[in-house]
C-alpha cells in the first residue's frame, strides 16, 4: 500500500508531496477497505499544497479530495454493500493512495462505468452544473460565456449548456487551446485580450449575453464583464492569474454588472441532502451514459506523485491528470 503524503505546505507543490508505504487495519464494524481504481488533481488541490486554498486539511496529509474505488472487504455489521462493488468516495478523504478504510454509509454506490470519467464526478462537474443554474435563468438559444474554457470545469460547462440548448462563448488564453475546445462543441472559441468585447460581438451577432463564468480574476474578469448585456452577472470561481478580480467603473457603474462568487464547498453546505442527491444523481447518469465526460492527457501511479502534481500544476496540459495506482 502506498499513500502520497505531505508533512507541510509550500510554493512549488510537487516537492512537498511524496509516495509512502503503509499498511491499514482491517475494516472496523461500520467500514469497509476500498481499492483506489482512480482519483483526480484539480487546481484545488494543487492550491491546498501551496496552502493558498479556501480550506486547508491539518498536517500530516494525504492528497486528494474525490475519486472512485472498489470495496476489497467489508467490516461488521455493514449490509448495504458488497465486495466488488465501485463507490464514490467520500469528498475531502484523501484519495492519492492504493487503499483507504471508510465508513460505509459515507460511500455512495455507483453504476457500472468507466471509473477514471466517474472518478471526476464530485467536483467539477456539479461547479458547472450549479454555475449554469444558480445565477440567472437561462432558457433554450441564450448565450453564456466563460473563460480557461479548456478547463474540467470549462469542458462540462460546454456540453452541459449544450444539452439545455444554450450557446457558448468560450475564452483560452493561449492559441494552443483552440482546437481542442472546438472539438468539446464550443459554439465559439476566442483568445483572451482587451478587445474580447469587439470579437464577441462580431461572433455572436450583438447576441445579450446575461451570465459570464470568471475561474482567472484580474484583468480577464473585466474583460468578461465587457462582453456582458446591462444588468448581466459575473461569477467567478477562481484565481489562476493570482491577482484579484478587477471590475472597471464602466463594467460595474454605468452598466449595472453584477459580480457573485462561487465555492462548490460553501454549496455544499448550505444545500439540503435532497439537493445534493437531486445534482449528483442527474450527473451520474449522464457521465454513465456517455454524455458527460472529460478529457484525461495523463495518468500516474501513485509511486509518481511528484511528476503528477507537477504535469498537473503546468498550464500547457491537454485535460485531467489522474492518480490511477496499479
Amino acid at each position: 500500500m502506498r499513500k502520497a503524503e505531505y508533512q507541510q505546505r509550500g510554493p512549488v507543490p510537487q516537492d512537498v508531496i511524496d509516495a509512502v508505504e503503509f499498511e491499514l487495519p482491517p475494516p472496523a464494524a461500520g467500514q469497509v477497505l476500498v481499492k483506489v481504481l482512480a482519483a483526480p488533481i484539480n487546481p484545488s488541490d494543487v492550491l491546498t499544497l501551496t496552502g493558498e486554498y479556501g480550506m486547508l486539511p491539518p498536517l500530516p496529509a494525504v492528497g486528494g479530495n474525490e475519486g472512485v474505488g472498489r470495496i476489497e472487504a467489508l467490516g461488521p455489521e455493514v449490509g448495504s454493500l458488497k465486495v466488488g462493488q465501485t463507490v464514490l468516495l467520500p469528498a475531502g478523504c484523501g484519495t492519492w493512495t492504493t487503499h483507504l478504510v471508510a465508513a460505509a454509509n459515507k460511500l455512495i454506490p455507483l453504476p457500472d462505468a468507466d471509473p477514471q470519467q466517474l472518478a471526476m464526478l464530485t467536483v467539477n462537474p456539479p461547479t458547472a452544473y450549479l454555475m449554469l443554474r444558480e445565477f440567472v435563468d437561462l432558457q433554450p438559444g441564450d448565450w453564456v460565456i466563460q473563460n480557461v474554457a479548456n478547463s474540467g470545469v470549462g469542458s462540462y460547462l460546454i456540453q452541459l449548456a449544450k444539452l439545455r440548448g444554450l450557446k457558448t462563448v468560450n475564452v483560452v488564453r493561449r492559441e494552443s487551446a483552440v482546437a481542442g475546445v472546438q472539438a468539446e462543441g464550443g459554439d465559439v472559441v476566442l483568445v483572451d485580450g482587451p478587445d474580447l468585447h469587439k470579437r464577441v460581438r462580431e461572433a455572436t451577432g450583438g447576441a445579450a449575453i446575461r451570465l459570464g463564468i470568471d475561474a482567472v480574476g484580474g484583468r480577464a474578469t473585466d474583460h468578461l464583464a465587457s462582453c456582458l448585456a446591462e444588468g448581466g452577472t459575473l461569477v467567478n470561481y477562481g484565481m489562476m492569474s493570482g491577482e484579484p478580480c478587477q471590475l472597471s467603473p464602466a463594467s460595474s457603474v454605468f452598466r449595472d454588472i453584477t459580480l457573485r462568487g462561487f465555492w462548490l464547498a460553501r454549496w455544499f453546505r448550505n444545500a439540503s441532502p435532497a439537493d445534493q442527491m437531486k445534482v449528483y444523481g442527474e450527473l451520474t447518469q449522464l457521465i454513465a451514459s456517455g454524455k458527460l465526460h472529460a478529457r484525461i492527457a495523463a495518468t500516474y501511479d501513485v509511486s509518481e506523485i511528484k511528476q503528477a502534481v507537477a504535469a498537473a500544476a503546468s498550464g500547457e496540459r491537454d485535460g485531467k491528470i489522474l492518480i490511477v495506482p496499479k
